[in-house]
């Protein structure tokens, strides 16, 4: 059988990628029969191992793509009750996506901070804040972050979007931020899948 390829997504191999982060049991059985990235990721979602799935595409993915997701599903729980300073911590995100600079970047970290990390908006903002070679929180030191914690600010991101609201909404929504995900990983925006 040949892989489907994903051209935003360099590693072919799902353990490189997974030596990364923690998979669950039922997930890591998969890997030896399905070891391409692609294939493997599919069997995650065919399984319905979702946030195995999840995890998987946003170590994959670089950066700006990985937070660019994570953007679009904080955007998926804004509502009119929504606080403004959670639609600031996507739109400074956002703002890093589309001209990824260290002044763009930083003000992130305020953002994010101000949201109290409790909600996917907070989390797609530290996203952007790690994704830079500094993370320190002032111009005294220099810290650069670990090649891959951009990925796990994507993680908390996605997973806090999908288990927001009712419970029955649960697997629809893991369904569609994984539409979007693997939309981004084909060179598309991820705005189109509904």
């Amino acid at each position: 059988m040949t892989e489907p390829t994903f051209i935003k997504i360099k590693q072919t191999q799902a353990l490189a990628i997974c030596n990364d982060f923690d998979l669950s049991a039922p997930a890591l059985a998969l890997l030896p029969e399905f070891p391409g990235t692609a294939d493997f990721l599919q069997q995650l979602i065919a399984q319905q191992h979702y946030p195995d799935a999840v995890r998987l595409l946003a170590h994959a993915l670089p950066k700006r793509e990985a937070t660019w997701w994570a953007c679009l599903s904080a955007r998926h729980g804004i509502t009119e009750t929504t606080p403004a300073n959670q639609i600031k911590a996507i739109e400074l995100a956002e703002a890093w996506v589309y001209k990824p600079t260290d002044d763009n970047r930083r003000p992130t970290l305020a953002a994010a901070e101000a949201t109290a990390y409790n909600n996917a908006a907070s989390w797609a903002a530290i996203a952007a804040f790690w994704s830079g070679t500094d993370i320190s929180p002032t111009p005294l030191a220099v810290i650069p972050p670990s090649e891959k914690l951009y990925a796990k600010a994507v993680t908390g991101a996605i997973m806090l979007a999908a288990t927001l609201g009712e419970a029955e909404h649960i697997k629809d929504k893991y369904q569609l931020f994984l539409k979007q995900g693997l939309h981004i990983a084909n060179g598309g925006d991820g705005r189109a899948i509904q």
